[in-house]
């Protein structure tokens, strides 16, 4: 391993602790060169999730594919890095424990949605936007109204 901020390969581990909800070891590390921290994680290489497109294409499951539209909908938003990643992790840990290992793209979808329209608002229009593929101003209003329902109910 190699520090992706100098390339050093001279590092130690601060901290070590399991990640909640997956089968992950959280390791906290920093440069002995440059004395940058980072964090890495250890997973078990699980049997491979096949997700099921709208189109009928199957492909691998991308668990970066998923942390990265996430991230594009909280861009500028007061959601830090590792609610991002609590956020994936908890999709992941979900979407393994189904008997299935086909996994629609819209049940993913839609973990998505449900988890952003709890952590902020903005994120989850901006995702809701493109995942429900708005094609007009109208749309954003029906998603707002809708979002103003379920907050009262």
């Amino acid at each position: 391993m190699r520090c992706p901020f100098c390339s050093s390969g001279d590092l130690k581990v601060i901290d070590k602790r399991p990640a909640p909800l997956t089968d992950a070891i959280r390791r906290r590390r920093e440069c002995i060169a440059c004395s940058k921290r980072f964090t890495t994680y250890e997973r078990i290489e699980n049997i491979s999730l096949v997700v099921l497109k709208k189109d009928g294409r199957r492909e691998p499951f991308d668990r970066n594919k998923l942390r990265n539209g996430i991230v594009r909908a909280t861009e500028k938003r007061p959601v830090s890095v590792e609610q991002v990643d609590e956020m994936v992790d908890e999709i992941e840990h979900s979407l393994r424990r189904k008997k299935d290992l086909e996994i629609p793209s819209r049940f993913i979808g839609e973990l998505v949605i449900k988890n952003l329209r709890s952590l902020d608002k903005v994120a989850y229009i901006r995702f809701a936007s493109v995942y429900k593929e708005f094609d007009d101003p109208k749309s954003f209003e029906q998603e707002i109204k809708l979002l103003k329902k379920k907050n009262r109910g």
